[in-house]
């Protein structure tokens, strides 16, 4: 078995790669046709069991539009696109079927991926293809991300708005659909087959692997997905390189990779293009992340460029397990939202330590360049009292952040940390910042700037609220 070697900042780790049979066989060879009309479902599925039958193999897509449903992984198999090859997965939602899976961090009961895989070994897709997960079928729209015209004409495209009249649906039945997904849970129904009146609301991912060992994407381009778009779960030994991974920037839950409780994992190379968090790293949330323990550990992303989304680099908010042991390194971000952003709030727990951030460029970040903030989606929360520390309470702390330039931001550098829990031992040194507001921090503990130069053109106070254990080494902040 081949493996590689993964980075951080002072030490290495190894990822194995998938062991591939070196079988090969066509979509083609089983009646399939790229004409962008044919159905060709059946065609991928007796291809995989070809393969599988025989330990496996490569899958090759060749040039066209290859129209199906979801693609169900067996073990030891690649799916391979060669150039000019598209995969179009069908906008019929009664294609997928409902299954007990995961989103945002907790067991939830979806509809089932377009590229579905669970407890499988050695899975790869690869090539210089593109996949569309046809996901403008799936999600809503909200008025205010599109202009008079663009919101004219979804309208007249068919779907209904919501009583607001603020948001759009593709059908009534995925407006209403929040409301009995609601209920249900309140029930403590778990029964898949009993969630089908909110099957519309329901939008899967378009690629979820869940406790998968030797995993690679590379190459291909994963577009326009129903929710977001690559979330590899609990899966260890993943590659990734040279992937684009795009999705409409007003896109609900169009987040670009969201890495849960994963182990030993390298992505590089890549390009990132979404309508929310780019690259996100997750372990949970909630009690059970706590009991099962299971963090993101061992993960070396490098040389990566990231367009639209709402975080560029994201740790949270469903970090409930943990991650530790990060190494990003020589990416660019351009016009996200935010850059470098670390969310969490009271309830969640975890403990996010022993992340090493270096050589970054920022340009035209809409909002902060690096953000940590622990009341996370609470609009009232920096004004809490002191609560009480418990396991619920998230902590942060043994976080360096080196070579980062950025020009163009609205603010540089906001840090809210928990005042039971302040943001610990976070250290910036050779941090370069030109924006319109300064820097902000509130409930931090051992908080070194070392040679930073933060210029603000519009507030020159940097404020700190409640900072302990403060150094300020050869710095500009203004």
């Amino acid at each position: 078995m081949s493996s590689i070697t993964g980075k951080l900042k002072h030490d290495e780790f190894s990822v194995d790669l998938p062991s591939i049979p070196s079988l090969q066989v066509f979509v083609s060879d089983f009646g399939g046709r790229g004409d962008g009309e044919f159905d060709n479902s059946e065609v991928f599925q007796a291809a995989i069991n070809e393969c599988s039958i025989n330990g496996g193999g490569t899958i090759i897509v060749t040039s066209g539009i290859w129209r199906t449903d979801a693609i169900i992984f067996k073990s030891h198999i690649n799916l391979h696109l060669e150039r000019g090859a598209t995969i179009k997965f069908s906008d019929d939602y009664s294609d997928y079927p409902l299954i007990t899976s995961s989103f945002e961090g907790v067991e939830a009961i979806r509809c089932q991926s377009p590229l579905d895989a669970e407890g499988l070994t050695d899975i790869s897709i690869s090539g210089e293809g593109v996949i569309d997960g046809s996901g403008d079928a799936w999600r809503y729209v909200k008025k205010f991300k599109l202009t008079d015209i663009e919101w004219k004409n979804l309208i007249a495209s068919g779907g209904v708005v919501d009583p607001s009249g603020e948001m759009w649906w593709p059908t009534e039945r995925g407006m209403n659909g929040e409301a009995i997904v609601s209920e249900l849970k309140k029930q403590g129904i778990t029964d898949p087959s009993q969630y089908e009146e909110a099957r519309d609301y329901l939008r899967p991912n378009l690629l979820s692997f869940r406790n998968c060992k030797r995993v690679k994407l590379e190459g291909v381009t994963f577009q326009n997905s129903p929710a977001w778009n690559i979330h590899l779960l609990n899966c260890e030994d993943v590659h990734i390189q040279g992937v684009t991974i795009r999705n409409p920037w007003y896109s609900q839950n169009g987040d670009g990779l969201d890495l849960e409780s994963c182990h030993r994992v390298i992505v590089t190379e890549s390009v990132f293009d979404v309508g929310d968090d780019a690259v996100c790293l997750k372990s949970g949330k909630g009690k059970q992340a706590r009991i099962s323990s299971l963090p993101t550990r061992f993960v070396e992303i490098s040389h990566c460029h990231v367009y639209s989304g709402h975080g560029a680099f994201v740790i949270g908010s469903e970090m409930s397990g943990g991650v530790s042991d990060v190494y990003l390194h020589d990416c660019s971000f351009y016009g996200t939202d935010t850059g470098l952003r670390f969310k969490s709030t009271r309830g969640r727990g975890g403990v996010i330590e022993k992340i090493d951030i270096d050589r970054i460029n920022m340009m035209k970040v809409k909002k902060e360049a690096i953000i940590f903030d622990m009341f996370y989606e609470k609009t009232d929360g920096k004004t809490l009292e002191k609560a009480s520390v418990s396991e619920e309470t998230p902590i942060f702390r043994s976080i360096k952040i080196t070579n980062v330039t950025s020009i163009d931001s609205e603010r540089a550098i906001v840090l809210y940390g928990l005042p039971e829990m302040p943001l610990e031992d976070l250290t910036f040194e050779n941090i370069k910042i030109k924006s319109k507001k300064g820097l902000i921090a509130n409930s931090c503990k051992k908080l070194i700037f070392k040679n930073c130069q933060i210029n603000s053109r519009e507030t020159k106070e940097a404020d700190f609220i409640d900072c302990f254990d403060l150094v300020i080494d050869s710095s500009v902040i203004e």
